[in-house]
């Protein structure tokens, strides 16, 4: 192949160079090349010079060529400025296309690895750069990133606002999202209220703000656009409205089991010794830390009630003072267990059956047991088999339709399920629930009532189902209900318009997923960069 196929394959959208000579080797394409324009421009006047003051080489590296980097000795010229003014008495010529400034790399091969910095960053842009033939180190992708151009500043017309973390529990910084065209707008450096009405001040024209409930973004929202339209996100008033529900199934757990009908005198020994045995059981499983927590529970306000500060009951209990202090608030002990330690599955479940039809086919022999099921699939040890068969050598036969009682995360998550993706079990046991405990039902009509509200995007209904809340006896959804009265024109605004900020918690998402993959070199401004670019 001659210089000048060459030439046409490799620099073909290039004027001004000439190819000298071409030398292909096993480990990279050698190019030796001269600039041969009449002429330059001054980079600081513009004027165009013919006066040439001296020539030297430079050393590039393009992008490669069948898996062979390319190495170009490129013979440029400097030139003298023919403006007396000028500041620059002599200048580099710079070849469109090929050079830049102080460069090292073709601009070609400068284009592509911003664009694997841009999308992988750090190590797996290095590794991905490595196997184009085109090796760099992480931090200078980063670099490659820092010098690009800040991107043009945006006002949407939807405006979304969350917070994300720089340095979890410890540095948070704010998004700013298009939430019509799902783009990312900006990063702010923290989440006070001033930063964000700074930027809405300098950005006039967002007529809708969707937010969730933090009260510094609706101070914010409130100061830099008085005049825009705030939307509080369902998914945050939906997650509010869970945690109510959970603590108030929390407080009735005690509806939640079934209670055991009165046993009949036909009932054998052995019978009465299995459903004790399997209700110790299964207690000990919903409960294995209640005990402990209401022991300590009990000690801590015996101290405080003496007059011992908090940092005194945590010298003499060995506790730590956060400890102590979470303690101290809750009234109750079962405040500190609400949701914790109930409901365990076992790993056996699936199995029980297969264990009781072979135990009364007159098979008793633990280990032989153990390796039917390990041969269908089952993944627990030797111990759990022979733990659960215990009873049985004890005289007592475990029942073969065992069930744990719902946990209080299940019949949550019952409630606040739309009622047509529950299984048939789900749906009769929750109606069983419901039937023991007036104030749980009473609960779950008002939290469909507000599904259905939320759904049919019917705010107007709002009030109305604030005064049905308040008329009843329900003091966790009472709290819900005084909640959202602080911030009710941006609730009503949230369950009318169509607005949301799903947008803006899949973008916060996105932007961990980034900073991870900067491995802690991100600071703000990198960060920002990489997020509005590759967007």
């Amino acid at each position: 192949m001659s210089d000048v196929e060459v030439e046409d394959v490799l620099f073909a959208d290039l004027d001004g160079l000439q190819v000298d000579e071409v030398e292909l080797s096993e480990a990279a394409v050698t190019v030796t090349a001269r600039a041969c324009a009449d002429e330059a421009a001054c980079p600081a006047c513009g004027t165009r010079s013919r006066r040439v003051h001296s020539c030297y080489q430079r050393r590039l590296a393009d992008a490669a060529v069948g898996g062979r980097p390319v190495i170009v000795h490129l013979q440029v010229r400097r030139f003298r400025c023919p403006t007396a003014s000028c500041p620059r008495a002599t200048f580099v010529e710079q070849i469109d296309g090929l050079t830049f400034r102080y460069g090292r790399r073709s601009q070609r091969l400068r284009t592509v690895l911003q664009m694997v910095a841009l999308m992988l960053a750090g190590r797996a842009g290095a590794r991905l750069a490595a196997v184009l033939s085109a090796a760099v180190s992480r931090s200078t992708l980063l670099r490659l990133i820092h010098a690009l151009p800040d991107p043009s500043a945006v006002t949407p017309r939807v405006l979304g606002v969350d917070d994300f973390a720089l340095r979890k529990g410890h540095v948070y910084g704010t998004v700013l999202i298009d939430v019509e065209t799902r783009r990312p707008i900006d990063l702010l450096p923290d989440r006070e209220s001033a930063t964000l009405a700074c930027w809405l001040s300098e950005h006039p024209g967002v007529e809708i703000i969707c937010r969730d409930r933090a009260s510094g973004y609706a101070e914010g929202a409130r100061l830099g656009a008085p005049d825009a339209v705030q939307v509080a996100d369902r998914w945050h008033l939906f997650h509010n409205l869970t945690e109510a529900v959970d603590r108030y199934v929390t407080r009735h757990s005690t509806h939640l089991r079934t209670p055991e009908p009165t046993p009949s005198h036909a009932v054998s020994a052995a019978a009465e010794l299995e459903k004790i045995a399997v209700a110790a059981k299964a207690e000990r499983a919903a409960h294995r830390c209640a005990d402990r927590t209401r022991d300590r529970h009990q000690e801590i306000h015996v101290l405080i009630e003496k007059g011992l500060t908090l940092r005194e009951i945590s010298r003499e209990l060995g506790l730590a003072r956060n400890t102590v202090r979470k303690f101290a608030r809750a009234a109750t002990a079962e405040e500190l267990s609400a949701g914790k330690w109930q409901g365990r599955g076992s790993i056996l479940d699936d199995y029980k059956p297969y264990l009781h039809q072979r135990w009364q086919e007159g098979c008793t022999s633990a280990k032989k047991l153990f390796e039917e099921i390990k041969a269908a699939g089952f993944s627990g040890g030797y111990s759990v088999v022979r733990d659960y068969l215990q009873p049985l050598r004890a005289g007592a036969e475990p029942a073969d339709q065992a069930r744990r009682p719902p946990s209080v995360r299940d019949v949550t998550g019952w409630i606040t399920r739309h009622p047509d993706s529950l299984t048939q079990d789900e749906t009769l046991r929750l109606k069983d629930i419901l039937a023991r405990c007036p104030e749980l039902d009473a609960t779950a009509e008002h939290v469909r009532a507000f599904a259905e509200m939320m759904n049919e995007r019917a705010g107007h209904k709002l009030a109305a189902w604030i005064d049905s809340v308040k008329a009843g006896n329900l003091p966790e959804l009472v709290s819900f209900v005084n909640g959202i009265g602080c911030d009710l024109r941006a609730v009503e605004a949230g369950l009318t318009l169509p607005f949301s900020s799903g947008a803006v918690e899949g973008q916060v998402n996105r932007i961990k997923m980034l900073k991870r993959q900067m491995f802690g070199r991100a600071g703000l401004a990198l960060l920002r960069k990489r997020v509005l670019l590759a967007a």
